[in-house]
């Protein structure tokens, strides 16, 4: 008998009481084979090519949850980086192609779409250069469609071109999406190290090196993880390190029911696991929460970035432990807008975007979802873009950032972007100048441990 009772009692109090869900079932899509000269034509083709494919998604995921009792909040798309598809097209805008994504998104009802992407750790194509133009406008006029740049990697280094310019086109974004409180930046993420199977928005995108068709599952359970810490107040930390294995093996058991059944369901290939605990703006369903559990007055306080790492680690000693495709970005996220605790420990002054950029040397993924003074120089924004890749850079892993520049907003101020999105106090921002440093351009050599052959 592979469940007994107990296992099936404990999985159903997850859900109900601790906010276990699977966060997403994302669907990657190859678009290689829609490129044409003709813009109009391509566009057409990715539509086909998307509805197509996804004809199923939204209601395999409801099949699912009905008939496994398991909430899935989000059914996503991830698609070819737009960049190389759309490098053929005889076009100075890639606009057009993001309102294919959009509609399509649209039509088979999915959350999100993303993969309007470049990856340009190197240097650019004339492709990437267009796509990365297109980027304000594309998300300014679109709904769904989510947006992603690479700019650096261990291997490569870090584009220095490309962290100037990702800097004016966050603020572009921002401007164009004024109205609305710079949604638009809710929905770009620069990358160093990015991962070519990750289910999350708005970094996801369907890898070069990736089937015709895969699921990919984010599973999500930090109000699972406090449930279960509860119970060893008071135990030392390698208590506390292993009560965190179990609880993730057991949430990852979920994720991959879900996810080979989805697959079986859709005639598609069952990718990976993400196995990152993702917050919510929802009381109980917190990162910031299970640090304070383990002992911490507040998150961001002396012992963070400690109590980080271990969870992080302990979180993927479980999941490797109950699947063998675990991949993604895996660890645990710390997006401010999105996590309740976060907001709580900005609010009282225990948490600033310095100690943000030390705790994510040790988890996933970066310095994400962060609203910022409206009148932040776009130097300033591509220098802690530049900082977070060097942290990704010199220690092999994925960061990213996600700032969001909120025009007439400063410190002080809060914005509010609903769903789970959530909302996010104004944090500061230091106020020295990287200008110099910035309009050098150029390309920061890859480290010594690039050399790894």
């Amino acid at each position: 008998m592979l469940y007994n009772i107990n296992d099936i009692l404990e999985t159903t109090r997850m859900i109900t009481e601790n906010n276990l869900d699977v966060r997403t079932i994302t669907m990657g899509i190859s678009l290689r084979d829609c490129s044409d000269p003709d813009i109009t034509v391509c566009a057409r083709k990715i539509y086909d090519k998307i509805t197509r494919k996804a004809e199923h998604l939204v209601k395999v995921g409801e099949d699912l949850e009905a008939e496994l009792g398991v909430p899935i909040i989000h059914k996503r798309i991830s698609v070819t980086p737009i960049a190389l598809v759309g490098e053929s097209c005889r076009a100075d805008s890639y606009v057009p192609l993001a309102k294919a994504l959009d509609d399509a998104a649209k039509a088979v009802g999915v959350n999100f779409i993303g993969g309007f992407s470049a990856l340009v750790e190197k240097g650019y194509t004339n492709g990437d250069r267009i796509l990365i133009d297109s980027i304000p406008e594309a998300l300014a006029t679109t709904d769904l469609v989510c947006s992603s740049v690479a700019i650096g990697s261990t291997k490569a280094g870090i584009n220095m071109d490309a962290v100037r310019e990702m800097g004016e086109i966050v603020k572009k974004t921002a401007a164009l999406t004024a109205d609305r409180d710079a949604i638009g930046c809710a929905k770009l993420v620069v990358f160093c190290n990015p991962v070519q199977d990750n289910p999350f928005m708005a970094g996801a995108f369907h890898g070069v090196t990736e089937p015709e068709s895969v699921i990919n599952v984010g599973v999500s359970g930090p109000g699972v993880v406090k449930y279960a810490l509860e119970a060893v107040r008071g135990e030392d930390i390698g208590k506390v390190a292993e009560t965190i294995k179990k609880t993730a093996f057991k949430i990852t058991r979920v994720g991959q029911l879900v996810a080979q059944e989805a697959a079986k369901r859709l005639n598609t290939e069952f990718g990976i696991i993400d196995l990152s605990l993702a917050p919510t703006p929802a009381i109980g369903d917190s990162v910031a929460h299970i640090l304070e559990e383990i002992g911490l007055e507040s998150c961001g306080g002396p012992g963070t970035t400690a109590a980080l790492a271990m969870l992080n680690d302990a979180v993927k000693k479980g999941g490797l432990m109950a699947s063998s495709y675990v991949g993604g970005l895996s660890g645990a996220f710390i997006p401010v807008s999105e996590d309740a605790g976060m907001i709580a420990a900005v609010e009282k002054g225990s948490l600033c975007l310095e100690k943000l950029e030390a705790m994510t040397c040790v988890c996933s993924v970066g310095l994400d979802m962060i609203a910022i003074p409206g009148d932040t120089t776009a130097a300033t924004i591509s220098a802690i873009i530049a900082d977070e890749a060097a942290v990704g850079m010199i220690n092999n892993k994925t960061t990213a950032v996600r700032l969001i520049p909120v025009p007439g907003k400063g410190v002080g101020d809060k914005v509010e972007f609903g769903g789970l999105l959530g909302y996010a106090p104004i944090m500061s921002v230091s106020k020295f100048r990287p200008d110099v440093f910035i309009n050098r351009g150029g390309r920061i050599p890859a480290p010594v441990r690039s050399l790894t052959n």
